[in-house]
């Protein structure tokens, strides 16, 4: 499809994208939606916990399901998540926000855990819903991280169910390997530090339960994320390296084998984003792939007021005109 052109245009501070992206994560006051916890048993016996929303508006139940997945060390009570779902439950959608592994509050049981390119757990709870709800359309919205593993979802199958009818990934990090370069650069030292504190923090705790796989003189080595992805997420994922899991777990070779209508909505000042993260050369000749890049909204911070967001409003519109 062409690249749609953005009606997005950030106000006063938020055209600054740090200020965008800091403020979306850590200042936007969190919208109301109450969620109803659901515990997933998974099939090499671990589990992952969904927190539900119900559609408010709807007499009857709706038949409407969006399924949301966060970033990296995010959580489905995320501002960016609440604000999507309360948009979502508004107009007649239910929406199932996916904890990765290790992100609900309780650690995970398994060694490894959730990463950029692991869909097993998506492809196992869309199962479940299919298998115990009755859902004729479902949505798949992804932030980040989140967003790069319903792509890749997407991409990687030649086959997936019928009901799964769009989706849409914001502010997604297509190309891993130049995503890592950038986060590592000086602009970017307060998130990765960031990054890289709660990943130890989550090291330390597992390696309790991992003495064999995890010990206190690898962690005194995992200083950056790339050493954490070469020290732990390659090597609990069943990959060489590092660079192994970043060139793996792309969503970007994955999306002209895309079936269905996507929407990509990626600012062009996120500096989480190498250029490979806007794929103008694969949207221009591809009819499923919706590329739209607004100049500001820095990384999942598309801030039109506190109440609702760009993205939002973006992603309602696109997955209701593709139902």
């Amino acid at each position: 499809m062409p690249i749609l052109k953005s009606s997005y245009k950030a106000k006063a501070l938020f055209k600054n994208g740090h200020f965008a992206t800091i403020y979306s994560a850590k200042l936007r006051p969190s919208p109301v939606l109450e969620q109803q916890r659901e515990r997933l048993e998974l099939s090499d016996g671990d589990f992952i916990d969904t927190d539900w929303s119900f559609a408010e508006i709807s007499e009857e139940k709706t038949t409407k399901l969006a399924i949301l997945m966060h970033g990296l060390e995010g959580n489905a009570q995320r501002t960016y998540m609440k604000g999507q779902g309360k948009i979502l439950i508004e107009n007649g959608w239910d929406v199932a926000a996916m904890n990765h592994r290790g992100c609900s509050g309780e650690e995970n049981r398994l060694y490894l855990s959730y990463n950029s390119g692991r869909t097993e757990d998506l492809d196992e709870l869309i199962e479940h819903i299919l298998s115990n709800y009755k859902y004729d359309e479902i949505a798949l919205i992804g932030f980040s991280l989140g967003g790069n593993v319903i792509l890749k979802y997407l991409g990687e199958r030649d086959t997936f169910p019928k009901q799964i009818k769009s989706a849409v990934g914001v502010s997604v990090p297509l190309y891993l390997r130049g995503a890592l370069e950038q986060l590592i650069k000086p602009e970017n030292v307060v998130y990765s530090q960031t990054f890289i504190n709660d990943l130890r923090k989550k090291y330390k705790r597992k390696m309790v339960y991992f003495p064999d796989a995890m010990n206190a003189e690898e962690l005194k080595q995992i200083k950056n994320l790339l050493e954490f992805d070469h020290r732990y997420t390659a090597k609990a994922h069943g990959f060489k390296d590092a660079f192994d899991y970043y060139e793996k777990s792309s969503a970007l070779q994955y999306l002209p084998n895309i079936k269905i209508p996507v929407l990509i909505l990626n600012a062009e000042n996120d500096s989480f984003l190498s250029p490979e993260c806007y794929p103008f050369d694969i949207a221009k000749n591809h009819k499923n792939i919706y590329l739209e890049v607004p100049k500001t909204g820095g990384h999942v911070g598309f801030h039109k007021s506190n109440a609702v967001y760009y993205s939002e409003k973006r992603t309602l519109k696109f997955i209701t005109d593709h139902e």
